[in-house]
């Protein structure tokens, strides 16, 4: 049960958010509980929902953003993200199993991918610290420098939902990802 009250429907969300959730339900087709419950604070889904929309317009592929996604809720320990982004990273970006299990362990089969996805496990573990080398990695895959601030960028979203769901121990609305090889 979530220690931080989720409003049930769009109608029980304050006013101010309500406009949002049903872009999102029309868009999903329903209302995952992440946005029902970051609809209790107007100021936290505009925020989630702004950055979350430019950066869907950036660079970086779905593919590489589900990868990242779920190579931080790995790391961050968030099962409501796990599940979220195991989901939509097999439905909506058609990884496969093994990519999913690959980004879970921060690597990809693809090369260019995997420096990505290593260079956010490296921003995610230094708390933004990433090394000179790290750096250097994901340039020589052939990442530009707006991009890997887009890496940056999606590193700071996952985990402001990583952070939240944590915080509030969101029920889990997706189907409960593979368990991680050992």
């Amino acid at each position: 049960m979530s220690r931080i009250p989720t409003p049930a429907t769009i109608a029980e969300a304050p006013e101010a958010t309500r406009p949002q959730l049903e872009a999102v339900q029309k868009q999903l087709g329903s209302v995952p509980n992440l946005f029902r419950l970051l609809a209790s604070s107007p100021a936290a889904l505009n925020g989630y929902l702004g950055l979350s929309g430019a950066l869907g317009k950036g660079a970086l592929d779905v593919r590489t953003r589900e990868r990242i996604a779920l190579a931080v809720a790995e790391f961050n320990g968030c099962g409501y993200c796990l599940a979220a982004h195991a989901f939509i990273g097999a439905n909506m970006a058609k990884l496969d199993a093994a990519e999913i299990a690959a980004a879970r362990a921060g690597r990809s089969a693809d090369p260019k991918a995997d420096a990505a996805v290593r260079f956010a496990i490296a921003v995610t573990e230094a708390r933004g610290r990433a090394a000179d080398a790290d750096l250097a990695a994901v340039r020589a895959a052939g990442w530009s420098d707006a991009e890997i601030l887009e890496i940056v960028a999606h590193v700071a979203l996952n985990t402001l939902t990583n952070y939240v769901n944590e915080v509030a121990r969101t029920e889990v609305d997706f189907p409960a990802p593979a368990a991680r090889a050992a």
